[in-house]
């Protein structure tokens, strides 16, 4: 991989300078107008261990560089040695690159040897697979994306939400008012219906909830009759929400929830009693956190019953032991962050070093126009109906173009869903939005569509290569200067930051620094585009222009992929 900060540096070392070549090419900017330059050099740092001024610095460095085959120009200003890259070289060196590497395109492997562990999506069994979900569910899949680029080993961990009070609640309102034929019917509109009416009822029936807190401690004790129903809602649920994975193409390594670590809970408290950690507080066990600024970590309820905090920690040990993971990362809500505090806390005071490697990736939430999501109050939109809509208006939208093609259902579920996806991607994952039909469904401007047919214009262009041509093109034989004017320029500049852009993204756990930097690859091709005529006479121009158009497919393409969004050929 073509690498301009490593080859600047290289031609700037010596001896004289001080400074390793990490140090130099640390320290080289690409300055904010390209009138300056591709790269800048500041000599500042310089000028305490060379006892000269920055600027003799810069001129002495530009005047022994300025020779270099890779320079088209070098020059000092002031303190910076401001270095213009010969064009041609570089196009050529860039383009082959990209055109000879294909899906690989992007790749590195500083992760090689460290394994990460990514959890995310993790819906509540026996409720409704909402809007609020695709947040953790399409953030954790570009995470985990991300860091397979980037060589690590990854596992994916959807930790279901399949334990809890809210069974007790759930089990009890299934018994007083419902029926298996409803169940088997629609799974998850009937268990919100229990669920919704649980919570009305439970206002002018108080006892509802000692029941249920009673429901869950006999399922936590292994009680048959409510391992049976629990089982029962589990199998349904997921069902329900492979659907919706299915159709998001997004799969997991596994679906360990908190019901598996029920049997591991046991040997967690005891390591906390020999600690001295556990203190009883009306009834309850906790760790006492007030010394760090935190409320209580309740570990075990006055029934004995236990909390999320206790399976979580006990499912970071367990991973831990299993995966001798470098990383565990939680993509869960912002909402959950005194929870993560909390618990990260009380592994680090059982002695835990490693608990700094569980890092909770936080998001902002989802509320809806007309309010907050409720489950309890049954004010929720389902994911799967987002889209199923989002699919039927694409088709919409394309059939009032006069899309003409066999494939048009395919393609529709491609954009339509690409659509939401890339929406979700495309701002910071810690702000909060409200959810809007017109907003998703807005095919116009910095969108996934416009990113999409992007790809599918540059899959025309290159249907009207020839096989010769085509041949010529993977052999990397094409002339570079048909390619030096800005545009053109501009375009493989942006290509070229690809690998450091996914490096970056992975570090900060961000995909959406990813989908801006595809958005600025696409407005530059279309500017390609539309400025050069790519299908000319002259057999070499045309080539050269092919070339970019191929590299610039698989930029958009792989970047796409690394969203978990679909590259249409034909839009």
């Amino acid at each position: 991989m073509i690498n301009l900060k490593e080859l600047i540096a290289s031609e700037i070392m010596d001896e004289a300078l001080g400074l390793t070549l990490e140090d130099i090419e640390s320290m080289i900017e690409i300055p904010s107008d390209e009138k300056m330059g591709d790269f800048a050099f500041p000599c500042f740092r310089l000028a305490k261990t060379m006892r000269k001024a920055p600027q003799m610095i810069a001129a002495d460095i530009a005047e022994r560089i300025s020779g270099s085959e890779y320079f088209a120009k070098v020059e000092q200003v002031n303190a910076y040695v401001n270095i213009f890259i010969n064009r041609e070289f570089y196009i050529k060196a860039l383009v082959n690159e990209v055109n000879e590497q294909g899906a690989d395109y992007g790749k590195s492997n500083g992760g090689k040897g460290k394994t990460v562990i990514v959890e995310y999506s993790s819906p509540n069994i026996a409720k409704p697979f909402h809007i609020g979900h695709i947040r953790s569910t399409v953030i954790g899949n570009s995470i985990y994306k991300l860091y397979d680029a980037t060589g690590h080993n990854v596992i994916r961990i959807n930790y279901l939400g399949d334990y809890g009070t809210q069974f007790g609640k759930m089990i009890v309102a299934y018994r007083k008012w419902g029926s298996e034929e409803e169940l088997k019917a629609n799974p998850i509109k009937s268990l919100l219906s229990y669920y919704t009416k649980f919570h009305v009822e439970v206002e002018e029936h108080p006892e509802l909830d000692d029941e249920a807190r009673e429901t869950f401690v006999r399922l936590e004790a292994g009680e048959p009759e409510e391992v049976a129903l629990w089982e029962k809602f589990r199998e349904y649920s997921l069902a329900e929400f492979n659907r919706v994975y299915d159709m998001l193409d997004i799969t997991f390594d596994s679906y360990t929830g908190e019901s598996f670590f029920s049997d591991k809970m046991p040997a967690i408290v005891d390591e906390m009693r020999e600690k001295n950690l556990l203190v009883e507080s009306q009834g309850a066990h906790i760790v006492d956190l007030e010394p760090y600024g935190m409320t209580p970590a309740v570990i075990l309820k006055s029934d004995g019953s236990s909390l999320y905090a206790t399976r979580d920690i006990a499912a970071a040990v367990y991973r831990k032991q299993t995966y001798d993971f470098d990383k565990c990362i939680y993509v869960v809500a912002s909402q959950q962050n005194l929870h993560f505090k909390q618990w990260k806390k009380v592994l680090e005071l059982m002695g835990h070093e490693w608990e700094k490697d569980c890092i909770h990736v936080p998001f902002g939430l989802v509320s809806l126009e007309e309010g907050t999501m409720s489950t309890r109050h049954g004010r929720v939109v389902f994911l799967e109906d987002v889209l199923n809509n989002a699919v039927a208006k694409t088709k919409e939208i394309m059939l009032e173009k006069n899309a003409d093609t066999p494939e048009l259902d395919e393609i529709a579920k491609q954009v339509g869903i690409g659509a939401v996806i890339f929406q979700e991607l495309s701002n910071n994952r810690i702000k909060d939005y409200t959810f809007s039909w017109n907003k998703v469904l807005n095919f116009d401007g910095e969108t996934g569509p416009y990113v999409q047919y992007t790809h599918a214009r540059a899959s025309s262009v290159l249907r009207n290569a020839t096989e010769a041509e085509l041949a010529s093109i993977a052999a990397g034989e094409f002339d570079p200067s048909y390619l030096t004017g800005e545009s053109a320029y501009s375009l493989v500049k942006l290509i070229s930051r690809v690998p450091e852009v996914i490096v970056d993204a992975a570090e900060k756990y961000e995909p959406s620094i990813l989908t801006r930097h595809l958005v600025d690859i696409a407005q530059s091709f279309n500017k390609f585009y539309h400025d050069e005529h790519i299908l000319v006479d002259n057999a070499d121009e045309k080539l050269a222009k092919l070339a970019l158009v191929a590299a610039s497919k698989t930029a958009i393409a792989n970047c796409l992929a690394l969203l978990g969004v679909k590259a249409p050929e034909r839009m």
